[in-house]
C-alpha cells in the first residue's frame, strides 16, 4: 500500500512539473510571438508616423475640382500619413500663377500638364523622368503602349495620361432637324461639312460655335499628310501656304454666311458652357474633345449624339489624345510617394467611379471593365464614341515644342482678324508661317 501510495505521488509530480515545463513554454512562446508582434507593429507604428505631404495643382471645372477633392479624401483614408494639399484653377489663370512657381523652383509636387506645355515644363528640367517608377509605384502593365507614348520627350517619360479623347462633332439632334438637316453621313467632306452648315444659316441656326484654330489646323494639316510642327519641333510641319488659305477661307466663308458666329458673338461666350449657342438652342452644335461631352450634356440637358470628324482621309487626320497628364515636379521631395498618388488615379476602381472619365476614357483596360456598370448614358455615349474612333487613329504627333503656346496665341489673333473681315486667309498665311518659324527656330 505504501509502495503504491509513493508510486501516485511520483506520477503526480512529473505530471506537475510537465504541466509546468508546458506553461512555461507556453508563456515563453506567447512572450517570443507578443515581442514580435510588438516589433511589427513598432516598425508600422514607424512606416505610419513618418507623414509626408504633398502638394497638388490642376485646373478645371468647378464639377472637376469637386470630385478631386474627393478622389484625394479617398487616397487620404487609404493613406493617413500622406496630407495632401491642393491648389486649383481656371486654365487661363492655372498657368499664371504655375510660371512664378517654376521661375522659384517652388512647384507642387504633382501637377496637371496640358499637352500645349508639357514640352516646355520637361525641357526646362521641372519634370522628373516617370520611368523608374513605371511598374513599380505607377502599375500600367495594362495600358497601351502608343497611349503611354504621347508622354514620351526625348526619350524620357514626363507624363502619365489621365485618360484619352477624340476629337468630335457634338450635336443635339433635334436642333439638326429644325437646321434642316436630316442626318450628318458618316464620310462627309469639307464640302459636304458647308453644305450642311449654309443650310442651318439659312433656318437661322449657327450649324457650329466654330474651330479652335491650332488644334483643327492641324487636324487637317494631318489628313493632308502634313502637321501644325514639325518631329523636331524647329519649325512648322507645312511650307504650303494653300493649306493654310484653303482651311481658314472655309472658316471664314461661313462666319460671313452666318454658319458659325463672328468673333465678337463667340468672345461673349468665350469659356462658359451656360453662354454657348448651343444651350441657348441657337447652334446645332460644338467640334471639342470628347471629354467635354458630359458637361456639356449636363447642361443643356437635352439628348445629343456625336458626328465623326470630316474626311477625306480622316483616318490620317486623326488621332487619340491624352486629355491631360499627371506629371511630378523635379522639385518635389517626395517623388515616390507622388508617383503612387499617380497610381491610385489610373488604378484604383472606387477613385475611377468618382472621376467618371471626366479626363478622358481611362487608360487602363482593367479599369474600364469595371466601370461599364457603373456608367451614366452620357458617359457610355463618350466611352462607345472613342471606342469605335480608336481603331480608325493614327498615331499622335510629337508634344507640341516649346514656343507652341505663343503660336497657339498669334494664330487664334490671326484667325479671329480673319473671321471678322479686317484681312484674309492669303494675307496672313505668310506672316503667320514666316513668324511661327522664327519662334521654332530658337529650339
Amino acid at each position: 500500500m505504501r509502495k503504491k501510495a509513493t508510486m501516485l505521488l511520483t506520477v503526480l509530480m512529473l505530471l506537475i512539473v510537465t504541466a509546468c515545463g508546458n506553461s512555461a513554454n507556453t508563456k515563453e512562446t506567447q512572450a517570443t510571438a507578443t515581442e514580435g508582434e510588438t516589433t511589427s507593429t513598432e516598425a508600422t507604428s514607424t512606416e505610419t508616423k513618418k507623414d509626408i505631404t504633398l502638394r497638388i495643382a490642376w485646373w478645371g471645372s468647378d464639377t472637376r475640382h469637386e470630385y478631386t477633392q474627393k478622389v484625394i479624401d479617398l487616397y487620404k483614408s487609404a493613406n493617413p500619413h500622406v496630407k495632401i494639399d491642393f491648389e486649383y484653377a481656371s486654365f487661363d489663370d492655372y498657368w499664371k500663377k504655375l510660371a512664378p512657381q517654376a521661375a522659384a523652383n517652388q512647384l507642387p509636387d504633382i501637377v496637371q500638364m496640358d499637352v500645349s506645355y508639357i514640352s516646355q515644363y520637361a525641357k526646362n528640367g521641372q519634370l522628373e523622368d516617370l520611368s523608374p517608377f513605371m511598374n513599380n509605384q505607377i502599375q500600367l502593365s495594362d495600358v497601351s503602349e502608343n497611349v503611354l507614348s504621347t508622354g514620351i520627350i526625348e526619350g524620357k517619360q514626363y507624363g502619365i495620361p489621365t485618360g484619352v479623347n477624340v476629337l468630335g462633332f457634338q450635336y443635339d439632334p433635334a436642333l439638326l432637324t429644325k437646321a434642316g438637316i436630316d442626318t450628318i453621313p458618316e464620310d462627309w467632306d469639307w464640302d459636304k461639312y458647308e453644305e450642311l452648315a449654309v443650310t442651318a444659316a439659312s433656318n437661322k441656326l449657327f450649324f457650329d460655335s466654330g474651330m479652335a484654330p491650332d488644334v483643327f489646323f492641324n487636324y487637317y494639316l494631318r489628313t493632308k499628310g502634313k502637321t501644325l510642327y514639325n518631329p523636331e519641333g524647329t519649325a512648322l510641319g507645312y511650307e504650303d501656304d494653300a493649306l493654310f488659305i484653303d482651311f481658314f477661307d472655309r472658316l471664314a466663308r461661313l462666319v460671313k454666311a452666318g454658319a458659325a458666329p463672328d468673333p465678337g458673338v463667340a468672345n461673349q461666350s468665350k469659356g462658359i458652357v451656360e453662354e454657348s449657342d448651343l444651350v441657348k438652342e441657337k447652334g446645332v452644335g460644338i467640334w471639342q474633345w470628347s471629354n467635354q461631352f458630359v458637361g456639356l450634356q449636363t447642361v443643356v440637358n437635352r439628348p445629343m449624339d456625336f458626328a465623326p470628324m470630316i474626311g477625306p482621309d480622316m483616318e490620317k487626320g486623326l488621332y487619340m489624345q491624352p486629355s491631360m497628364y499627371w506629371s511630378v515636379t523635379s522639385n518635389s521631395k517626395a517623388k515616390e510617394e507622388a508617383a503612387k498618388f499617380i497610381d491610385f488615379w489610373v488604378n484604383d476602381v472606387e477613385a475611377n467611379k468618382l472621376i467618371k472619365g471626366d479626363r478622358g476614357v481611362p487608360i487602363s483596360g482593367k479599369i474600364k471593365e469595371s466601370l461599364a456598370p457603373e456608367l451614366s448614358d452620357q458617359t457610355k455615349q463618350v466611352f462607345e464614341f472613342v471606342a469605335a474612333m480608336e481603331p480608325k487613329a493614327s498615331p499622335m504627333s510629337p508634344a507640341p515644342p516649346v514656343g507652341s503656346p505663343e503660336i497657339i496665341a498669334m494664330l487664334a489673333d490671326y484667325a479671329e482678324e480673319i473671321n471678322f473681315g479686317q484681312t484674309t486667309a492669303a494675307e496672313v498665311a505668310p506672316k503667320f508661317r514666316e513668324a511661327a518659324n522664327a519662334i521654332l527656330a530658337n529650339n
